[in-house]
């Protein structure tokens, strides 16, 4: 099997792959600069690396890039920078995954193809009745219109539930929310629900990113755990000590 990641030479793209080169997996990856990633990773004969900016490729170069994959992973985000947050593209997450599977449509697969979507806690899922209070409410509306790369995340989330319901078999989703993401050398313990335990904005949680990293490589590999959670939208946490 095969796995393209998005966003690889990111904080959490880059544990990723490394998570699934460690279990076997052939991995296709797209980055901005081969330099961001590490040398044990560049020299590894099962990663493929792909140098471009996903959203400059053209749709023949997407449609390579996805050809032959079983699952395709997105860990593509903002920069925490004023033009990270507020330049352009604003719609990075929601075009990329938008042509992404459309790229997918077109290989017509046999079998549908995983995709897993990192997202947030932040992001609500109405669609499974998830009810927050209304000073949370409140407060992520103003999120939503102050900060867009959260209207990004929760744009990109609702085109994957609109498009690939039920009745569609080319793709399958799993949109993944983790907390506060925090720094931790190895995996660790943690637990997944189906719906945030804890408010994101007034009781926040954490999860590390190699969890994150751990628990997407599992859904992709294992489909124990890709049938527990497909199309719904599993939080992590760490486990509490």
């Amino acid at each position: 099997m095969t796995t393209l990641v998005v966003g690889a030479s990111g904080a959490t793209g880059r544990l990723l792959v490394e998570q699934l080169l460690h279990q076997g997996e052939m991995v296709k990856a797209i980055v901005r600069s081969e330099d961001s990633l590490p040398d044990s990773l560049k020299t590894n004969n099962l990663l493929t690396i792909t140098e471009a900016s996903l959203l400059d490729m053209t749709d023949e170069e997407l449609l390579e890039q996805v050809k032959g994959c079983s699952a395709v992973a997105s860990c593509l985000g903002h920069n925490f920078t004023l033009k990270g947050m507020f330049g352009h593209p604003r719609s990075l997450v929601t075009n990329a995954t938008q042509r992404l599977c459309h790229a997918i449509e077109k290989t017509q697969p046999k079998v549908p193809v995983k995709f897993i979507l990192m997202n947030t806690t932040g992001n609500q899922n109405k669609q499974a009745g998830e009810e927050i209070s209304t000073a949370q409410s409140i407060i992520i509306g103003l999120i939503r219109h102050l900060a867009p790369p959260h209207a990004d995340n929760e744009q990109a989330a609702a085109y994957l539930q609109s498009s690939y319901g039920t009745n569609r078999n080319i793709i399958e989703w799993i949109i993944v929310r983790p907390d506060g993401l925090i720094d931790e050398k190895s995996v660790t313990n943690y637990d997944t629900y189906p719906s945030p335990t804890r408010s994101a904005i007034f009781d926040a949680g954490k999860t590390s990113r190699i969890n994150v990293a751990h628990f997407m490589s599992q859904l992709s590999l294992n489909d124990d755990t890709w049938h527990k959670w497909k199309n719904q939208m599993p939080v992590i946490y760490n486990a509490s000590m």
